[in-house]
């Protein structure tokens, strides 16, 4: 079996946003289409393009993941403020309030390990 490459945060921009968000017990598919028709707009305008979405499979249940990645903390608060103050956005925190049960959210760097670079 070969092995993948490990994950690395994009060139230039080595501060990543980690996500999770627990949403409400079988609602999952009203708060994707709820976070697809009226997050991604503004978080696209504002964050720039993601890194990834992923839902939980084994392990705690009902979890979306969404990692986006910065320069550095003064890029994450400024993007952050921008999509905060977006005029779109609070359409989308009342209509994904009662989905959401809690939030995560973790700021990570990529950690240097040579031997994940070779094969």
């Amino acid at each position: 079996m070969e092995m993948q490459p490990a994950f690395m945060a994009p060139a230039g921009r080595p501060l990543i946003d980690h996500r999770t968000y627990t949403i409400a017990l079988r609602k999952m598919p009203e708060f994707l289409d709820v976070f697809n028709r009226l997050a991604m707009p503004v978080l696209m305008d504002t964050l720039g393009h993601p890194l990834g979405f992923w839902t939980s499979f084994v392990g705690p249940q009902n979890q979306f993941v969404h990692l986006w990645a910065y320069q550095d903390l003064a890029d994450y608060e400024r993007r952050c403020q921008a999509r905060d103050t977006h005029p779109d956005f609070p359409a989308y925190m009342k209509a994904s309030g009662h989905l959401i049960t809690a939030q995560h959210t973790q700021l990570i760097r990529a950690a240097s390990m040579p031997m994940a670079n070779t094969r």
